[in-house]
């Protein structure tokens, strides 16, 4: 489950079959932003953006049957996307299919299938990289037997099989799919070949599966729009009425918390044709997940399931909170401070303070030790100043914020000025606006100076890694 809720498609196979796939394409820049946190209310391991949105959601049940999707155009990024999230997946895929201008325009999806250099790197890189199956998804080239030179040549990077969706990059779902093609493919390599974009000509019922399979001489099927449109495709005794998969889907969105929008947007899917009834257009009108259970009678549900979590939550925090108490250390001198910005002038900082303080008193700077609780990501930091440690009790939402609160404990206990306007005369303002006319005067006249202290001070502060920790085995 991911932050877009859009499945980019399932297997089915009768040998060789390589583990389902169910995450949708993410782009490796956004996801190396993100960081690995054990989210211990939902029983997720959630990768998680430094707006402190989830990227990506996954957990213990599904581990050893996802394949993480990803888009990229670089395989140093590929690699270090592929490294962050191999303990908590099956696979690794690279989508070079996408015909979305999101995509190619930086290189990535379909874009890569007219550079096969950057191909091989990317696929080699990986697979000598990691120790999971390494997979990836093409289109087809405009003649046959470039697509199968292009296909022989990722062959030879050692991944573990190869999906084929058999339209070209410019082609749409209601362009027929071209079976041909990827049959050539299948019977000219050796590793397994899985067949897709049969949703639209194909894919009714579980039947046509093996249709497809057959048509394509593949090794297995990959199934999107057919398997969005109701997950019981793959049921063999046939499709279950479609508000079961409907009410099925949305506990599962419940019990793992996903953003509504992306739980409306997989509804919509399966409602298509029914959207413009009465149902459908509360549905498009929710602005919640609430409001969603409303719509299909599933209120109770919702209540039921937050209830628990509340309490969950509790019960953690309250643990978590006496832990914190045993192993709180005497030493260290606490305030309930917070740092807010509003009462401090641009650019001046408590951090900054703190900080030109040790050098005026020769003490060596401040080093902060930052930590993120995994219940609520919330930060906490202890500075440590002339062997003395500070902090606030208050967990704030950033490293930045945290450490910042560390720092006013300090300068509040040594009664140090911190720069907040209420203070009057700012001295730090004063020495920046000195230090920036020096400046200013030197390069006047050519001088090429090193940047003033005051600007160094943003670098060395002090920073520290936060403590993650990993999920539970």
């Amino acid at each position: 489950m991911n932050h877009r809720g859009q499945t980019e498609g399932a297997l089915l196979g009768t040998q060789r079959r390589p583990p389902v796939e169910e995450s949708s394409e993410l782009i490796d820049i956004k996801m190396l932003q993100c960081k690995r946190v054990v989210n211990e209310v939902l029983e997720t391991v959630d990768f998680v953006a430094p707006n402190e949105r989830v990227v990506f959601r996954t957990c213990e049940r599904e581990r050893h049957c996802v394949v993480f999707q990803m888009g990229s155009a670089d395989a140093e990024r590929a690699l270090a996307v592929a490294k962050l999230v191999e303990s908590d997946v099956a696979g690794i895929d690279i989508n070079m299919g996408c015909p979305k201008e999101y995509s190619t325009k930086g290189g990535m999806g379909a874009a890569l299938l007219s550079d096969p250099d950057k191909i091989e790197s990317i696929l080699t890189t990986l697979v000598k990289g990691i120790c999971k199956p390494v997979t990836c998804k093409i289109r087809i080239l405009p003649s046959v037997e470039d697509t199968v030179n292009l296909v022989k040549r990722i062959e030879k990077t050692g991944i573990a099989a190869i999906a084929v969706h058999g339209r070209k990059k410019e082609e749409r779902p209601q362009h027929p799919v071209h079976c041909d093609v990827i049959k050539a493919i299948s019977e000219a390599v050796s590793i397994p070949v899985i067949a897709n974009g049969g949703s639209h000509d194909f894919i009714r019922e579980y039947m046509d599966i093996e249709t497809f399979q057959k048509a394509t001489a593949a090794s297995s099927v990959m199934i999107a729009r057919a398997a969005m449109w109701n997950p019981s495709i793959f049921r063999k005794e046939g499709l279950f009425p479609l508000r079961k998969v409907m009410q099925d889907y949305i506990k599962y969105a419940v019990r793992y918390d996903n953003h509504y929008t992306n739980t409306k947007y997989c509804l919509c899917q399966m409602l298509r044709e029914q959207l413009e009834t009465t149902q459908g257009k509360k549905l498009h009108a929710a602005q919640s997940t609430q409001e969603i259970c409303e719509v299909f009678e599933m209120a109770d549900f919702y209540e039921e399931t937050t209830t628990i979590f509340t309490a969950k939550k509790t019960s953690l925090e309250t643990k978590i909170q006496d832990e914190d108490d045993q192993m709180e250390d005497p030493d260290v001198i606490k305030m309930a401070v917070r740092f807010d910005k509003r009462e401090y002038p641009p650019q001046i900082t408590p951090k900054m303070y703190l900080l030109e303080w040790c050098r005026k008193e020769k003490h060596p700077q401040p080093i902060y030790e930052t930590v993120q609780r995994p219940l609520d990501r919330l930060f906490c930091s202890v500075v440590t100043v002339a062997e003395q440690k500070y902090k606030s009790t208050l967990w704030d939402k950033s490293k930045k914020l945290a450490e910042q609160a560390a720092a006013i404990v300090c300068l509040r206990t040594l009664g140090v000025p911190e720069g907040k306007l209420c203070e009057g005369e700012n001295p730090l303002i004063a020495k920046r606006k000195r230090e920036d006319r020096e400046c200013s005067n030197n390069r006047d006249h050519g001088d090429d100076l090193a940047e003033p202290s005051h600007k160094k001070a943003n670098f060395i502060e002090g920073a520290s890694d936060m403590n993650v920790p990993e999920m539970p085995r």
